[in-house]
């Protein structure tokens, strides 16, 4: 596993972190510290699991045993991170009965932002929109599975959060749109923005992530650094753990 980069401040940390339903335990984190800025994949079979992962992190879900913490604060036990965390791991996430427009001014709304000033945040991503979303006058659920997850991963990112969470982003996109995603993530990161990204798409992932962990049945079993051999790496170790 990766030792923590001194010259970062840790954002994400994990302590003897576990989630069980019934007698099987789906998750078992001893120690896992992601640092601020860092841009994180989290891979794994299907099961493996890192939508678990993703859910103890913002609190949707309860752990069996242990912690995740937020810039030193145990996530359960305070709202501090709400504030900086932003967050779409599916269409749960959504208000579907809401319009894109009607749906981003609600975000705005939650946290404090005038109407305009949101407005301006929206059209920044209108490339990203492909001019399918803002003023087609539909409601979300009317929307395709892509574009629902456009204006999800949008929502998540207009507050300009300081950590963003994305489980599955490429999914349901077209080439299009999953070349200006990388191009927003790889940007955000650049501006210092912790990225955690989880994908069964290996290309994808290691494009966008400059570290790799992979959880296997709830089980790290391997935490490194991308560089120009991790795509190989990957796909040698899924042919060979193929279900």
């Amino acid at each position: 596993m990766i030792p923590a980069n001194p010259e970062r401040t840790s954002m994400i940390e994990a302590h003897n972190l576990t989630k069980a339903y019934g007698n099987v335990t789906v998750l078992n984190i001893p120690q896992l510290t992601i640092g601020e800025g860092e841009s994180f994949g989290l891979v794994g079979n299907n099961g493996a699991g890192k939508t678990t992962f993703f859910s103890l992190i913002v609190d949707i879900i309860k752990a069996a045993s242990g912690s995740i913490y937020s810039r030193g604060k145990d996530v359960k036990m305070s709202d501090h991170w709400k504030a900086y965390t932003g967050a779409y791991l599916d269409e749960s996430f959504l208000v579907d009965f809401l319009t894109p427009e009607e749906y981003f001014g609600f975000i705005g709304s939650l946290h404090g932002f005038a109407h305009e000033a949101m407005r301006t945040r929206v059209q920044t991503y209108a490339d990203f929109f492909g001019g399918e979303i803002l003023g087609k006058k539909k409601f979300i659920r009317e929307l395709s599975k892509g574009n629902q997850k456009k204006v999800g991963i949008v929502g998540a990112l207009l507050p300009e959060p300081a950590t963003v969470i994305l489980d599955e982003p490429f999914p349901h996109l077209d080439p299009s749109s999953v070349i200006r995603l990388k191009r927003i993530l790889r940007e955000l990161h650049d501006k210092g923005v912790t990225l955690l990204i989880s994908s069964h798409d290996l290309n994808h992932v290691t494009e966008v992530c400059e570290r790799i962990v992979v959880l296997e049945k709830g089980i790290i079993v391997n935490d490194k650094e991308t560089n120009e051999n991790t795509l190989k790496e990957l796909e040698q170790y899924f042919a060979v753990h193929a279900d």
